[in-house]
């Protein structure tokens, strides 16, 4: 994992714009694995400007959503479903056919997570997955543990992930998300972590400084050969 430090959340979006733009003038139909919360919404706004430039570049690119809180209304204004319609789907003109999601209030959640695995495996593997970091480490909502999923399934959150911004608002907290696993962020041709804000100062000096655990998830993107780690000098400290 490579890693550069920029002087702003302005910059870093800038140049993870400009990674994303790349990858897809290399790749027209580039299999995209968008996460959600702060880190990435600038990104996202500025490739929502490019688009209005060169609609064309975008004609192709699929989508992937990284993960999604359980038992939720996929039109709630807490989930991922709403975010990436509002910040990236919809400013993309991506339709239903370019784009593998999990169903937030699926009545069958392990045959949600086997049916998005199934299209994975047809679609896949991700060519670009752009990540952020929780304050505890986690990737995705594969959550710090002994051992971690290598596939699609149904997590149980933690205190600290029921705290998330996206669910500030919220007064009934989701216990359970659906999510990537591990093994198929890892399969991915190429990654981008987008760490910023003085909040993530502690997870990024443990990322930097701890051994490589499942203790700390965000640390096996360490092992991956095409990972870029881009953080704001006050999250680096």
């Amino acid at each position: 994992m490579t890693v550069d430090i920029f002087k702003d959340y302005e910059e870093m979006s800038q140049a993870a714009k400009e990674a994303v733009i790349h990858s897809i003038y290399r790749k027209k139909n580039l299999l995209l694995c968008a996460a959600t919360g702060n880190s990435p919404l600038r990104m996202y706004k500025l490739l929502a400007a490019e688009y209005c430039e060169k609609p064309d570049l975008f004609a192709e690119m699929r989508l992937i959503k990284l993960d999604e809180w359980a038992g939720m209304a996929m039109s709630d204004s807490s989930s991922c479903e709403y975010y990436l319609q509002e910040n990236l789907i919809g400013r993309l003109k991506i339709p239903a056919e370019r784009y593998i999601s999990f169903d937030s209030a699926a009545g069958d959640p392990a045959g949600e997570c086997v049916r998005v695995q199934r299209q994975l495996a047809e679609q896949g593997p991700v060519d670009l997955c752009v990540l952020g970091v929780g304050v505890n480490g986690h990737l995705a909502l594969n959550e710090p543990a002994d051992a971690l999923q290598r596939g699609c399934h149904v997590a149980s959150l933690s205190s600290e992930t029921m705290k998330h911004a996206m669910l500030a608002q919220r007064q009934s907290l989701p216990t359970q998300g659906f999510t990537l696993g591990v093994e198929d962020i890892m399969q991915s041709r190429e990654i981008l972590l987008l760490v910023g804000g003085r909040s993530k100062r502690d997870i990024v000096r443990r990322l930097m400084s701890e051994q490589i655990s499942t203790g700390l998830p965000a640390s096996l993107l360490r092992l991956h050969r095409n990972a870029r780690c881009l953080i704001t000098q006050d999250a680096a400290g």
